[in-house]
């Protein structure tokens, strides 16, 4: 899993550990993400499958693509489809990625880079392996995220940020024992570089065996933890955790999550996925690729699409130019 790596990670900022007065997050639900496809068929877990939205705010949806090692010929992506109303994350960790949108925005993106898209009004995306890694195969493996954006945000243009790995912010546990990447906001002195609409922190973790990671947490967002590899606990009550697992916790000041002693060879650390952010408290209505505040602004954003106010398709050598209303 390369994303990012430090070599020696006792030459970065330390984290503080809960101080007095402090409360550790407690956990309330752990839930097993279910196995499914996604676009051409690639394989996905939606990790916050049987999660109540009020615990997700402002989250609505997330998929972990891959693990997967593709066979020449096998990569696949998505086909042109419309967004409107949120923001998609995508975080890749292994592999290759390539996004363009009707609105101009577009890049590839590799191991530890972010592609951060605000579809606001709305606009049609694509992404994909490129064309040599479909006829190469390779290791796969990224995030997917999708953040509410509130009521007066809904309606702004379209935003495409372009994240490289060299920019997330870097800290490590007091004990020097993990690698935190910081893609968003802010975690101790460590500041990532995503814009957001919606306050949120997002960050990548490296647990290594028997280490112990304590994130100071703003207490007026939720927080989700969500196992990439390998195996740990979270919470003072050290509940277990395996990869696929999402940990949803309650309010206090810290995440913590602690390594297991033995890891398996496959996935010697374990790393974990923490994010969390203000909640929007705004009715969601959702249904696709659309996600508004009612079930009238999600029928005008099908309308919308199906007769091309949400943008047209441009010019892109070798990009599949099928539309999909999923």
């Amino acid at each position: 899993m390369p994303a990012v790596t430090v070599d020696d990670l006792t030459v970065l900022h330390r984290l503080p550990v809960p101080g007095l007065g402090d409360t550790v997050r407690p956990v309330k639900q752990v839930i097993d993400a279910p196995s499914g496809y996604e676009g051409e068929g690639f394989p996905v877990r939606r990790a916050f499958a049987g999660v109540d939205l009020r615990d997700l705010d402002p989250f609505i949806h997330m998929d972990q693509m891959g693990e997967v090692e593709y066979a020449p010929g096998e990569p696949k992506g998505t086909p042109w489809h419309p967004h409107r109303g949120f923001e998609t994350v995508t975080y890749i960790i292994d592999g290759v990625f390539d996004h363009h949108d009707s609105h101009g925005g577009g890049g590839t993106i590799t191991n530890g880079d972010t592609q951060w898209m605000t579809a606001g009004s709305g606009l049609l995306h694509i992404e994909a392996p490129p064309e040599w890694l479909v006829q190469s195969g390779g290791l796969f493996h990224g995030i997917q995220l999708w953040v509410n954006l509130p009521k007066d945000a809904k309606w702004n243009a379209p935003h495409y940020q372009d994240i490289r790995s060299a920019q997330v912010g870097l800290a490590t546990s007091a004990d020097a024992g993990a690698l935190v990447r910081v893609i968003a906001g802010n975690v101790g002195e460590a500041t990532g570089p995503g814009s957001t609409y919606t306050p949120m922190t997002m960050v990548h973790a490296t647990v290594e065996p028997g280490a112990r990671l304590d994130l100071p947490w703003d207490n007026t967002y939720n927080a989700l933890v969500y196992v990439l590899s390998g195996h740990g606990s979270v919470g003072l009550e050290q509940k277990p955790l395996r990869m696929g697992n999402l940990a949803v916790l309650g309010a206090g000041d810290f995440v913590t999550v602690e390594g297991a002693k033995s890891q398996d060879s496959r996935t010697p650390a374990f790393d974990v996925l923490v994010i969390g952010g203000r909640p929007i408290r705004e009715p969601v209505a959702w249904a696709g690729p659309f996600v508004m505040n009612t079930k009238a602004e999600v029928m005008q954003a099908y309308e919308d699409f199906q007769k091309g106010r949400l943008g047209t398709i441009p010019s892109v050598h070798g990009a599949p130019t099928t539309l999909q209303e999923g």
